[in-house]
Formats: structure tokens, sequence, C-alpha cells
């Protein structure tokens, strides 16, 4: 029985693509590349509906460097689609060779995306992922040049699908003609399209170009706030950010919160001076409830060492002005 192993997103279009070829009898396994911009939990419910075996990898190192340098270039935000989809195809190939699968699919529609489904993109994918004869798109395949698994066999082109263009019309009439209709809305799923998430990345990669998965985490909790070109704040909007930060803080970084008053907790990373603490701990002081006293004392801790600062609280239009977006 023919062996195809695809990528799986978990949204309709790479659901379909799965489907296409368990339609033909396939035997269809799927793997979803988990990162800090991206995570598994659609790809988990989309391959349960679909009754289609699973694997998950966690690709966040390696995928984040590439993400700091594109071959290929960003698209509208920090999205390298083009870098990041021949990524995961060559990565995907990896596991072909090894567990024996025939060849590789996505759901990529010729034309859906301007920038990365254009015709020279998806030979680019092909390309830079090492493994240009072993890739099928089954919803836009009969628009494509013949591939080898076609040609041997492995596959029925006639059946295989002519989509293209923006609009998901004919995916949604698929979807409920084959009983496949929970699926989440287009777009959406990768931070990295997301202008807000992008202009924090920008600041981190400008200001630590060698930052970790760890860093890029930490994007996502609360607020984020450029002290100065050393320092940075991330300060918590409630109970479930507070935890976030205080799970990821290294033993360097610096844990802020008011002393004895309710409110955020912020943590201080880079090299910073007195002043980013003084300004850090004025944030603090800003979004607590100790923001209308004339001094709010701060505790300050990193890995253990605590020491407590006085500060006046900031003026809430000017902690605005550093808040990166």
């Amino acid at each position: 029985m023919t062996k195809a192993l695809g990528l799986l997103s978990g949204g309709l279009d790479s659901s379909l693509a799965a489907l296409t070829l368990k339609r033909q009898g396939l035997q269809v396994t799927c793997v979803s590349f988990v990162t800090p911009f991206f995570g598994s939990a659609k790809a988990e419910k989309a391959a349960e509906q679909m009754k289609i075996s699973l694997l998950l990898r966690d690709i966040g190192e390696i995928h984040l460097e590439m993400v700091k340098n594109p071959r290929y270039g960003y698209g509208k935000n920090m999205n390298p689609c083009i870098d990041c989809h021949a990524m995961m195809f060559r990565l995907a190939g990896e596991i072909m060779a090894k567990e024996g699968y025939d060849f590789l699919f996505s759901g990529e529609v010729l034309g859906q995306r301007p920038m990365s489904q254009n015709p020279n993109a998806l030979r680019s994918v092909a390309n830079y992922s090492g493994h240009p004869d072993r890739i099928l798109r089954p919803l836009c395949a009969k628009l494509l040049p013949v591939t080898p698994m076609e040609e041997q066999g492995l596959v029925d082109r006639e059946r295989l699908l002519d989509i293209q263009g923006r609009s998901r019309k004919r995916q949604g009439k698929l979807a409920l003609e084959w009983g496949f209709i929970d699926y989440p809305a287009s777009g959406g799923g990768c931070l990295l399209t997301e202008k807000s998430f992008s202009g924090r990345l920008r600041d981190l990669f400008r200001h630590q170009p060698e930052c970790s998965v760890r860093e890029v985490k930490l994007l996502k909790a609360g607020r984020q706030f450029r002290l100065s070109p050393r320092a940075k704040l991330t300060l918590g909007r409630n109970q479930e950010d507070n935890r976030i930060i205080e799970s990821l803080a290294s033993t360097e970084d610096i844990l802020l919160d008011a002393a004895d008053l309710p409110g955020p907790l912020g943590m201080v990373g880079g090299k910073p001076e007195v002043s980013d603490l003084e300004a850090a701990g004025a944030v603090v002081a800003a979004y607590g409830k100790g923001q209308d006293r004339a001094e709010v004392e701060i505790d300050l801790n990193r890995g253990g060492e605590r020491w407590r600062i006085r500060v006046r609280p900031m003026a809430r239009e000017d902690s605005r002005k550093l808040i990166v977006d």
C-alpha cells in the first residue's frame, strides 16, 4: 500500500489534502511541527476527526534560527512562508526516508496566497526542501506538472483536484460532502503573520539577535516595554500571564512586584542598569493598586537575591510610550 506523509496544520486545506488521498485508499499519516509561533492543537483535533495518525515534532530552535535570517525574506509581517514550508518539507523528508513513506504532501492551493503560493514560490519550496520530486499538492495537482508519484501510479491524478484562487467555496463544499464539518476559520494560527506580534519580534531581534526560544515565548505573555537598548520589561496582565512569566524567568532575569500591594508581576531581561530597574519599578507600580500613591516599594528578585527599591509610579501616558507593538 502506498504510504503518504503530509504536513497538517489542522486548517481546512491541509485536512482536505489528507482526505483526498485517504479517499484513494492510500495509507495517510500526517506530521505537525511545533514552534513558539504555532502549535499542534488544531492538527490534533483534525487528525482525530479524520482518523489519521499524527506525528508531533518540536522544531523550535531550528525554526527560530531560520526566522532570524530567511533565505527568501518575509511576507507582510515577520512570516517567512517560503522558507518555513521548505524547512517543514525538508524535516518531513527525513521522516519519510527513515520510516519508509513514498512521498510528501501538503494543502497548498495555487494562487491562494499571492506571495507564497504562486507557481514560482511552489517550485522554490520544492527545490529548497531537498525533495523536489517527492512532493504532491493534492488540492491543485491538476494545475501543476505531473509528478513522479502520478507517473508511477502511486496516486490517481484523475482523483486529484484543480482548486485555485483565494475563494474557499469549493473547499467548503467538499468538507460538507466528505463529512469534515468541524474545522477552524481560515487565517490565523501563526503568530508571525500578526502585526502586533511581529513588532515585538522585530524589537527582540534588533536588541537581542542571539535570543532563544525562551525569549520568544515571553513575547506572548503580557505587555512588553522597551526600557532601553539594554533592557526590556515583560509585565503580566493577569494571573495566567504572571504564572507564565515566572515559569520562563532565568536566574539572570529580575522579577519585580509591588511590596504588600496587589498588582502585576514584571520581569526585566537583558543587561539592565540601575536606571532601567527604576523605570521598570515605576511601570510595575503604575499598573498596580499603588498607582495613585506618591511612592511605592518594589521587591526585586534575581535568582534568589532579593532587594527593594522605592519608586514613583510612572504616568500611564508615559508608560505607553515604552510599549513595544
